[in-house]
């Protein structure tokens, strides 16, 4: 997730927001839509509203920076003594926050050309954004839809691992996935947490979001990311609403941006009924505004009576 809005998404004639939206507006009148996503909430709403449908904003969680951890000291100090060979940022924002982290230890002039003689690898446009803003560019940069394997896949390609040393930018938790196929490959992990994920200060509307979600009052949910459906299933165990939610998905559609997103809802039993081409804000709400009013009356003529 990034820092800064993608108004391209918004405005941009043509783009996934502004031009598909003129072409589908109207498709959702009538329709709750239930987003958990945070810090783009706004966002996601204007988009929901220009296909005409009602949004429900439910922000699920939050990122918390962290203090300069060892990990980003033991990366500086291996980075000084030319010691890594491969770093792999795997988001904007984790990217600018351990720029921001090593920044009492390390200028950003410094980090820049220490940086410069490693591999820099990335998964997508987000974190190719945070290196421009320090004057790099990406050696590697791995094609949609950005999952770990689309990574493996690249540096696969790029030649072998093996006793190589590469530093992993991680996002709120372990890629564990991510980094068991590096040390499959012969390579040495150093993982880096730069900041963590927690649940929003007002869980208001979280606990109103997941109520919905549980009644069926909602027609489709939004998930932008796989902690979000952790964090809707933690919330709807503690209201004690978990198998009312189970129950109500045969009649919600659920919308996911993206392989990750999705391999979290079906790990958890939930459904996948819809997920965009490519896995961006814009191009989720457009397929929704496309395909959401007849899955909504798919499932709900499928759905056994009350």
């Amino acid at each position: 997730m990034e820092v800064h809005a993608r108004t391209d998404e918004l405005t941009a004639p043509g783009g996934a927001g502004h031009g598909a939206a003129m072409a589908h507006a109207g498709n959702l009148a009538g329709l709750t839509i239930l987003a958990f996503e945070s810090r783009r909430a706004v966002e996601m709403a204007e988009l929901i509203r220009r296909h005409g449908g009602t949004p429900l904003s439910a922000p699920s969680m939050r990122e918390i920076p962290l203090e300069t951890t060892p990990q980003a000291l033991d990366l500086l100090h291996r980075l000084r003594a030319g010691a890594v060979d491969v770093v792999i940022l795997l988001t904007g924002v984790g990217t600018r926050a351990l720029v921001t982290a090593l920044a009492p230890a390390c200028a950003r002039d410094e980090l820049a050309e220490l940086l410069r003689r490693a591999v820099l690898v990335v998964r997508g446009p987000k974190p190719v954004a945070a290196l421009r803003e320090l004057g790099l560019t990406p050696t590697l940069l791995a094609p949609e839809p950005n999952t770990w394997r689309e990574l493996l896949a690249t540096l696969d390609a790029h030649g072998p691992l093996h006793g190589k040393i590469v530093a992993v930018q991680e996002y709120g938790r372990p890629n564990l996935e991510l980094a068991d196929g590096l040390r499959a490959r012969g390579a040495t992990v150093l993982p880096v947490p730069v900041y963590r994920w927690e649940y929003p200060d007002d869980l208001g509307p979280l606990r109103d979001g997941v109520a919905r979600l549980a009644d069926g009052t909602a027609e489709i949910a939004v998930f932008t990311s796989a902690r979000q459906v952790e964090h809707v299933l933690h919330t709807a165990q503690h209201l004690g609403r978990a198998a009312d939610l189970f129950a109500a998905a045969a009649r919600v559609v659920y919308a996911s941006i993206g392989p990750v997103c999705s391999e979290a809802l079906l790990a958890h039993g939930l459904p996948v009924d819809l997920e965009p081409p490519h896995p961006k804000m814009g191009h989720l709400v457009n397929a929704v505004a496309q395909r959401g009013r007849a899955l909504v009356a798919a499932k709900r003529n499928a759905a056994p009576r009350a």
